[in-house]
């Protein structure tokens, strides 16, 4: 698969430094005391905590204002999701702080896939040492990423870093509305709404709650297709939660790009090689589709998400989705 991320050592150390801190994120709640105890050694950084949407607008203009060299989000997807959106709508990425995401939520795709392990303590604990002692780490590189922009006329637009549709987005809507309230996170949250998924495929004839998305897809180069799919994926990302890799594209672009008919061919042999990253030897003649391209248009009405937000497609408008210029991530 080919993937626009190139990576560099970083070359001056960041001097501004902002915190975003969501103290109800998954991993944030369970692990608040050591986390705001590694905060503390984060001398002469802004912290800012929010909760919800709002909060997360108000946190990030103030940081902004600050002209920050650094921002930090220690959160899950959802509220990178919605600082992502904010800064889109502020600033050109030009002229952005650097980004660093740590994982502090029920799920963090995101940060997973630039690079970022650990408790989320102990990547603050080594971003304090990295600042106070920068020649003495050589693990510290900035990953470039595009995030997706989804439009749709009359519709706000939309940034984030993974879109799904079908069985995916409904999965996340059913960890939304039970399995997150339970307060698991991590592997054992993302296998839950996988076998969950897997459950409602098998009885999606019989369940309208876990039914296939009905819609138009079409390419950049013109091509399209029309029928009923049980999901679609579009990402900026390498891997997905447990390095799932549904991506067998080849062309040298951004997003990459996978659907599957509902009328799939083989499904139970398929789920590997779909799962693993081997999907090149799944053929498009038996349902199964993956392409790396710049933009494409879904013409749908039903419910989407982005980064784990739960959104929805009004039928006669089209999602039109691009990539956007590529963001400087901080990775450890």
């Amino acid at each position: 698969m080919t993937a626009v991320s190139p990576t560099h050592r970083i070359k001056s150390v960041p001097e501004k430094i902002g915190l975003l801190l969501n103290p109800t994120s998954g991993q944030v709640r369970k692990r608040e005391k050591a986390i705001r105890k590694a905060l503390e050694q984060i001398t002469g950084a802004i912290l800012c905590e929010a909760t919800d949407a709002p909060g997360f607008i108000a946190a990030t203009d103030t940081l902004i204002q600050s002209d920050l060299d650094l921002l930090v989000i220690i959160a899950g997807d959802g509220t990178s999701h919605a600082v992502l959106s904010h800064l889109f709508t502020i600033l050109p990425v030009t002229q952005w702080p650097v980004l660093m995401i740590i994982p502090g939520g029920t799920t963090n795709m995101t940060p997973l896939d630039l690079g970022m392990r650990g408790k989320p303590e102990k990547i603050l604990q080594r971003l304090a040492q990295y600042l106070q002692h920068p020649d003495n780490c050589n693990t510290v590189k900035q990953v470039q990423r595009p995030a997706l922009c989804i439009e749709q006329n009359g519709q706000q637009t939309i940034y984030g870093m993974f879109f799904a549709t079908g069985l995916v987005a409904r999965g996340v809507k059913f960890s939304r509305s039970s399995v997150k309230q339970i307060g698991i996170t991590g592997g054992i949250f993302t296998f839950l709404i996988m076998l969950r998924s897997l459950i409602g495929l098998i009885f999606t004839r019989n369940n309208k709650e876990w039914a296939p998305v009905t819609m138009s897809i079409t390419k950049e180069n013109g091509e399209s297709f029309q029928g009923t799919y049980l999901f679609a994926l579009i990402s900026a990302l390498d891997c997905l939660l447990l390095n799932i890799r549904p991506y067998w594209g080849r062309e040298p672009a951004p997003l990459h790009v996978t659907w599957v008919d509902q009328q799939r061919k083989h499904l139970w042999r398929c789920i590997w090689p779909l799962l693993s990253g081997k999907g090149e030897q799944l053929n498009a003649q038996d349902g199964y589709h993956s392409h790396n391209g710049h933009q494409l248009t879904i013409q749908m009405d039903d419910e989407y998400i982005v980064d784990g937000e739960l959104y929805r497609s009004i039928g006669n408008e089209s999602l039109h989705i691009t990539a956007t210029p590529p963001i400087a991530f901080l990775v450890l």
